[in-house]
């Protein structure tokens, strides 16, 4: 999964106070403005000249189009602390409800901006399964991204979705054979998603199209999406299924083992994999991504019990 957490460089004073200040609650209502106006280059024109070296007019104007509009018109931006000089305001678009942070200089110009998914106080922890797991296909797939650190897995550089696998099939260092934009050319395409572990399904998403692989859909982030909770209230996220693929619906119990979909090219996706992550709530958004372990499994022709699968391991379920 491509990067779902929108950042610019942050230049910001460290100040000790704790209401809003009128300098940021005006630039927040300009942003919101400008922003529901698609007036991109107008938003650069605020930054200071420190925003504008880290991130050119052409850059911004290409972050805003690519990035932030997919999630729709700004409806509000409700203030509600301040950090470390950050102006918070819980903004609410058309697809969903994040985090605006903003800090404003002296010269009343922009010298940081963040915008991150919004996460109510209080949620729970978890730092990895206590439930026990099988990889959820039945063949040997390849892990594109996994493990617990930048190198190994881009998706550490998120809280959302830390600790996440990108996972495909490869034969002869390729995921492909034909024509590379057909779906049907990836080996992993269509392939059966199975049950890592018994279970509730908790959230269905579907009816998302499966993209011509080397395009993507910025606005359905995770494509048709299963998540799945675990009896330890654990919570299992599948995103880039098939489309049409999904055979279970919410509420439904489900068995270790059980086909419950299959692998697709639909979201924020260039070809077809799985995007695999264990998180600590149903909700994407609002999740912290946790270490999914595998009980026992079959890595690069050794048996691993306890494992978290890395960049480039060849892995498969022992029976």
């Amino acid at each position: 999964m491509k990067k779902l957490i929108f950042i610019f460089s942050l230049f910001f004073f460290s100040l000790g106070f704790s209401q809003e200040l009128e300098n940021h609650a005006t630039m927040a209502k300009k942003f919101m403005a400008l922003y529901n106006k698609g007036e991109y280059e107008s938003i650069f024109n605020t930054f200071n000249s420190a925003m504008k070296n880290a991130l050119p007019k052409e850059k911004a104007v290409a972050f805003f189009k690519g990035n932030v509009s997919p999630l729709g018109k700004l409806t509000s931006m409700d203030f509600t602390e301040v950090n470390k000089g950050m102006h918070t305001y819980k903004s609410s678009f058309e697809n969903g409800v994040f985090n605006i942070l903003l800090a404003v200089d002296g010269g009343n110009k922009l010298s940081g901006l963040l915008i991150q998914p919004y996460k109510p106080k209080g949620l729970p922890t978890l730092k990895r399964n206590v439930t026990k797991m099988i990889l959820p296909f039945k063949e040997k797939w390849f892990v594109f991204w996994g493990g617990t650190t930048v190198e190994q897995n881009y998706h550490m550089a998120q809280e959302v979705q830390q600790y996440a696998y990108d996972m495909l099939m490869v034969d002869s260092g390729s995921s492909f054979k034909g024509d590379p934009k057909k779906n049907e050319s990836y080996f992993v395409f269509g392939k059966d998603i199975i049950a890592p572990c018994d279970g509730t399904i908790v959230k269905v998403t579907k009816g998302v199209h499966d993209n011509v692989p080397g395009e993507m859909n910025a606005k359905d982030l995770t494509g048709n999406t299963l998540v799945l909770e675990t009896a330890n209230k654990e919570y299992v996220l599948f995103a880039h299924l098939k489309q049409n693929s999904i055979i279970v619906e919410e509420g439904a119990i489900v068995k270790q083992g059980q086909k419950i979909a299959e692998c697709g090219n639909s979201g924020n996706s260039t070809e077809a994999h799985l995007h695999l992550q264990l998180q600590n709530v149903p909700d994407f958004f609002q999740a912290t991504g946790a270490k999914l372990f595998f009980d026992e499994i079959m890595v690069n022709g050794e048996i691993k019990k306890n494992y978290i699968p890395v960049k480039e391991d060849f892995i498969q379920n022992i029976k």
